[in-house]
């Protein structure tokens, strides 16, 4: 404590040193001059509404040819469903990670995974770990469950009013499964939880969304559900909200070991010892030394799962395949174990509960995108399955390779060799 105090203090001194208390009130107090004028062009993405935002930012030259450039501009009404008051596109690089040897109930091949990131080292660790674990014969993957959640949260007058609510709400799972097919005919709802706290009800519903993400269809869905519990419900609700903040959407909670939203994948390896002496120079005995002391500052720190950096692959691999990226926030939440064998061997394995892909919607058509897909055979229809487990590989040969760095002493010298441009010697 007296360390925090130290610091804030300290801090206090600083911003004291450059403004006046005046000149500091002065700054933060609300201000009602007249506001710039909106961004024109509302949704299009046409030539001219992209010229007019631009001038509006009084972009320079060199600024427009960067964002606007002559391809971006060709295939700007490609983007219409995915971005409001467009100004052009981001070049993020993309390398490939890989051969990946998967063998699972979905995924069966090998694999060169298309990451895109701006970090370096990260394409060079993941493809390391991919080539690990091509060696000792691939990884097992199995998607162990599927579903995505939507949380509608209804407000009444009383306690008692909430739990008749909730008594009626548990018999119209027919009416609502009628409600959501009028809204899709790609996803179906499962199941609903129900969770009463005072005069409030959480209505946990779980849909399937067959190859698509599914966040928009079950967002949708479960507005058709609530608008027919508002008409018919013969405890009317005092207000509702469509998403209650009670499914984990777009964040890191203890719900995620409970249940699955998006896919749940395991994926494992077995690595002889030899091999990871060879690949890794560390042996599998430090390498559980390692994840052991790791897990338990996981514990300490209060992370919610325990892993080395499972999104940096997910956030890599979402960019390059037009998945939602926010969605790493949950889709990284998940467990890495390590074991030394009776033999010696290493055992290593990842659960991922949250994994939020799909392969066709969202951003999965997009010409980049879409091309990144193909190149693992894994775009359209009929590979999200397959998708899934690919990304939990990817996830296990992530921390196989940062683990190995860690524990070979080789961590810091990769990111000064391939971040920095040093001539530091790193081991292939």
């Amino acid at each position: 404590m007296p360390i925090e105090h130290e610091r804030v203090l300290t801090f206090v001194k600083s911003l004291l040193q450059s403004y006046s208390l005046d000149e500091f009130r002065e700054r933060l107090r609300p201000r009602h001059d007249a506001p710039p004028a909106r961004i024109p062009g509302g949704a299009s993405v046409s030539t001219p509404a992209i010229e007019r935002r631009l001038k509006l930012l009084n972009a320079s030259s060199e600024a427009r040819d960067v964002l606007a450039d002559p391809a971006t501009l060709a295939s700007a009404s490609l983007y219409q469903k995915n971005i409001e008051h467009l100004i052009g596109t981001l070049k993020i690089p993309v390398g490939i990670a890989g051969p990946l040897r998967v063998n699972g109930l979905f995924a069966l091949g090998d694999y060169y995974i298309p990451l895109a990131t701006t970090e370096a080292a990260l394409v060079a660790s993941y493809s390391r770990g991919a080539e690990l674990l091509t060696a000792a014969g691939g990884c097992a993957a199995v998607t162990l469950s599927e579903g995505v959640g939507r949380a509608p949260g209804f407000a009444f007058a009383s306690l008692s009013d909430a739990g008749a609510f909730a008594a009626w709400a548990a018999m119209q799972q027919d009416h609502f499964r009628r409600e959501c097919a009028t809204t899709t005919s790609h996803g179906s709802l499962q199941g609903v939880r129900t969770t009463i706290e005072g005069n409030h009800v959480y209505l946990h519903f779980e849909f399937l969304t067959e190859d698509a993400s599914g966040q928009n269809m079950a967002t949708i869905a479960t507005d058709a559900i609530c608008k027919f519990i508002e008409s018919h419900s013969p405890i009317r609700p005092q207000y509702w909200f469509v998403e209650a903040n009670f499914s984990g959407d777009k964040k890191a909670s203890a719900l995620s070991f409970l249940g699955v939203r998006g896919r749940k994948v395991s994926a494992e390896a077995t690595l002889p010892s030899s091999l990871v002496e060879q690949r890794l120079r560390t042996t599998p005995a430090r390498m559980v030394d390692y994840w052991r002391m790791a897990a338990l500052g996981g514990v300490m720190s209060g992370t919610i799962g325990v892993h080395g950096h499972f999104a940096n692959g997910l956030a890599a691999v979402y960019l390059a395949c037009g998945q939602d990226v926010a969605a790493v926030a949950e889709s990284a939440t998940g467990v890495t174990r390590f074991e030394v064998c009776p033999n010696g061997d290493l055992y290593a394995a990842v659960t991922l509960p949250n994994l939020l892909v799909g392969t066709v919607g969202g951003g999965t058509a997009l010409p980049s995108q879409k091309a990144c897909l193909s190149l693992m055979g894994l775009a359209g229809t009929g590979h999200t399955r397959p998708f899934g487990e690919l990304c939990a590989a990817l996830c296990l040969a992530g921390e196989l390779s940062i683990i190995g760095a860690l524990c070979a002493g080789e961590f810091v010298r990769a990111h000064q060799k391939l971040a920095r441009g040093k001539s530091a010697a790193v081991p292939k």
